[in-house]
């Protein structure tokens, strides 16, 4: 029984634990955790405050992201289906934070997104770059931020930082998502950061540690945890090693 859009576990067999004295935070998945049935219905989500609305509508499209924000493979029936629920994302975003607005085809299309987000559709045949939600674990282990506003702090950060890495599907999400035309296509890319950065911070999501009045002190204590964890060659191609996430961190200060 569904009651708050986000991680998509009424249809796919992942989840997560934290482990407070170790202070970890680990995903799992198996075959035999894939839920048997699952009732979705919007009219559950009415009573969610703005927060977890806003944390479940942020979550969704990091998740969408990861599958797509990669390099191209030729994959575009992917490319698309990942591009349509960015975009229906993006539209109903505001709205759906409005805990008042108890519309229930805008609820229905927000849940809905959110279980194809993560449901197995749109990682076939291309690859995937976790890495914003591994270094989010991180976060939310030491430092107790909910998990959604740790990605908001992570994937504009990490866009800038593998800039050069992803530019070719960076430039497709500025053109196809935010509808960028103007522009060289590094202003492009740049505008489609600000753009998505805006809109995290649009829904109520703080986008750097400073936010949170966190400093410097962060970066060497979540590069240990990456470290201990084995999160020391992590993104599609394995490159995005401990000093690369180190940058990405100093970057969202």
């Amino acid at each position: 029984m569904l009651t708050l859009p986000a991680t998509g576990s009424e249809m796919n067999s992942g989840g997560v634990v934290s482990i407070v004295e170790k202070k970890a935070k680990l995903g799992f998945g198996s075959a035999v955790t894939f839920p048997q049935f699952s009732i979705l219905d919007p009219q559950l989500t009415y009573t969610l405050p703005k927060r977890q609305l806003a944390n479940g509508v942020i979550d969704s499209f990091v998740h969408i992201m990861e599958q797509y924000m990669t390099y191209p493979v030729g994959g575009m029936v992917q490319d698309r289906f990942a591009e349509g629920l960015l975009e229906t994302l993006i539209e109903i975003g505001p709205d759906v934070v409005d805990e008042s607005n108890h519309d229930y085809n805008l609820r229905a299309n927000f849940m809905w997104a959110a279980t194809y987000a993560l449901n197995g559709t749109l990682n076939k045949g291309v690859p995937g770059d976790w890495s914003s939600h591994g270094l989010g674990h991180e976060i939310t282990a030491l430092y107790h931020i909910d998990h959604a506003r740790t990605l908001a702090i992570v994937l504009p950060s990490l866009l800038e930082i593998r800039k050069e890495q992803k530019g070719a599907k960076l430039l497709q999400y500025a053109e196809r998502v935010w509808h960028i035309t103007d522009g060289t296509d590094d202003e492009k890319m740049q505008a489609a950061i600000d753009k998505t950065r805006t809109f995290f911070e649009s829904l109520g999501a703080p986008t750097h540690f400073s936010d949170y009045e966190l400093g410097e002190e962060v970066v060497d204590a979540l590069v240990s945890q990456l470290e201990k964890h084995g999160l020391t060659a992590v993104s599609e191609r394995g490159d995005q090693t401990l000093d690369v996430s180190r940058e990405i961190y100093k970057n969202a200060l």
